[in-house]
C-alpha cells in the first residue's frame, strides 16, 4: 500500500462579486424552501461551502443579505418588463402577462414574505437596495415612453402593481376566500386597468 502523502488540491479563491452572486442564488433557494427565516448567514455558508465569518465579510449581516436579495429580485423584474410599454400598445394579452410576472415575483418568487420580514424587522435602512431597484424599474419603463407625463404615470403604475402584488401574496388567499373570488381575481383586475396607467392619456387626472 502506498503511504506517500497525496498532494493537496488547492481550491480556487473566489472573488467578492462571485461570492455575492453565489450567496444570493443560494439565498433565493433557501427563501423558496424555508421562507425568510431560512435566509441566514450560516445557512448560506452551508450552501456555498463557506464559513459563517466569510459570508459575514461579504454581506455584512443577515439583514443586509436579505435586503440585497430583495433588491436582486426586483432587478430581475426590471429585466422581465423590458419593452412592456410597446407590448401594451400592440399585444392584447400583454397586460395579463405583466401582471403575472409581478404577482409571481411576490408570490411564487417569495418577494412578498421577504419584504414583510424586512419591514417588520424595523431596519428601514436595509430597504435602500430595494429603493434603488424600484427606481431602476421606473426608469426602465419611463425610457420606453416618449410623452412628458410618462414619469408620473409610471411611478403610479409601479406603486399600484407592487402594493397590490404584495398584499395579494400576504393576505390575498384569505380575503378572496371570504369574498368568493377566484385565485387570480386581482391579477385580472390589474391586467384590466394597467394600460390606463402606462399608456398616454389613459388615466384621468386625480380629483383635488
Amino acid at each position: 500500500m502506498d503511504n506517500q502523502a497525496q498532494p493537496r488540491i488547492k481550491r480556487r479563491k473566489r472573488l467578492g462579486p462571485e461570492v455575492r452572486e453565489e450567496g444570493l442564488a443560494a439565498a433565493r433557494g433557501l427563501l423558496l424552501k424555508g421562507g425568510p427565516s431560512a435566509v441566514t448567514l450560516s445557512n448560506i455558508g452551508d450552501e456555498i461551502g463557506m464559513s459563517h465569518a466569510n459570508v459575514l465579510h461579504h454581506f455584512g449581516s443577515a439583514a443586509s443579505l436579505q435586503s440585497a436579495l430583495m433588491g436582486s429580485m426586483i432587478n430581475d423584474l426590471t429585466v422581465a418588463l423590458d419593452h412592456v410599454v410597446e407590448l401594451l400598445k400592440t399585444d392584447a394579452a400583454a397586460p395579463r402577462a405583466v401582471a403575472d410576472m409581478v404577482f409571481d415575483a411576490f408570490d411564487k418568487g417569495g418577494a412578498g414574505p421577504l419584504a414583510a420580514w424586512i419591514i417588520l424587522s424595523g431596519d428601514v435602512e436595509h430597504l435602500e437596495p430595494v429603493r434603488n431597484a424600484v427606481q431602476s424599474l421606473v426608469e426602465a419603463i419611463v425610457g420606453q415612453s416618449t410623452d412628458e407625463n410618462a414619469p408620473e404615470r409610471v411611478r403610479v403604475a409601479v406603486l399600484m402593481m407592487a402594493v397590490t402584488a404584495f398584499g395579494d401574496a400576504m393576505i390575498g388567499p384569505y380575503v378572496r376566500e371570504m369574498l368568493g373570488q377566484k385565485d387570480d381575481a386581482m391579477r385580472d383586475l390589474i391586467a384590466r386597468i394597467l394600460p390606463l396607467f402606462l399608456l398616454p392619456a389613459g388615466i384621468p387626472p386625480a380629483i383635488s
